[in-house]
């Protein structure tokens, strides 16, 4: 089987180290991104100079009308889809749950749930035995994120618990689905809540003393969907330093 994979907010942080590391293992590469294309772009432009195959797609996977046109695409352009990385997510500015506005709540779980819920219900019609989903959620989801963002927190307790009820749906199937929770990497992600050095202040209450790296997450979602990880599905892979 052909292994070919689409990676929703491919373009930058974990969603490129994992496209990245994947095209080194021989998957076909759609790197999905909502507006940042130099970035996207970028990534394919990696694959490609070491002799993968890759190709970039502009989708806001949180729109179903997109995300039809994304699996679409990717399956005209590399082949059947084979595996998925739910990666696309947003937060925004750090902020204590009595000071949010329903907007703003609105806006996150929207995003972030939706996306994961088309994406997966897209695949799932498209795949077969021996394929593998991973949904990248968060710490947050068992911490709650207070005084910062519960509500993206919430979005992430939701996507934990579609991963549990889809990987029980399709589990006869053949079709895996696995979930990776990061704790405080070094990404972009934190600029866009207010604080870019959120992780330099944190990393002391980790017990490993440092934060992570994009590419210690992109290792752990790697594995889930490789078949090294063939019977397991329905599980959690916290890459959060021991906290």
């Amino acid at each position: 089987m052909k292994k070919v994979v689409i990676v929703t907010g491919g373009g930058r942080g974990i969603g490129a180290a994992t496209s990245l590391l994947l095209a080194e293992k021989g998957y076909a590469v759609c790197v999905n991104y909502r507006s940042r294309r130099e970035e996207a772009e970028d990534v394919v432009k990696q694959i490609k100079a070491k002799g993968g195959q890759a190709f970039a797609f502009a989708a806001d996977v949180s729109n179903e009308a997109e995300v039809i046109r994304l699996f679409e695409a990717a399956e005209s352009t590399l082949g059947a889809i084979s595996h998925l990385v739910n990666n696309a997510g947003i937060l925004t500015t750090q902020s204590r749950l009595a000071d949010m506005s329903l907007e703003r709540f609105n806006k996150v779980i929207t995003t972030n749930v939706n996306s994961c819920f088309l994406c997966c219900r897209e695949a799932v019609k498209r795949m077969k035995k021996g394929c593998a989903i991973v949904n990248v959620s968060s710490a947050a989801a068992r911490t709650g994120s207070p005084n910062e963002y519960v509500d993206y927190a919430a979005s992430k307790g939701a996507i934990d618990t579609l991963t549990i009820g889809l990987s029980k749906e399709v589990a006869a199937q053949g079709i895996r689905v696995n979930c990776v929770r990061p704790g405080l990497i070094y990404t972009q992600m934190h600029a866009d809540g207010g604080e870019p050095n959120r992780v330099d202040r944190l990393r002391k209450n980790i017990p490993l003393q440092r934060g992570g790296t994009t590419a210690e997450v992109a290792n752990a979602i790697t594995w889930l969907l490789s078949d090294e990880a063939s019977f397991t599905t329905g599980v959690f892979l916290d890459v959060t330093g021991g906290l």
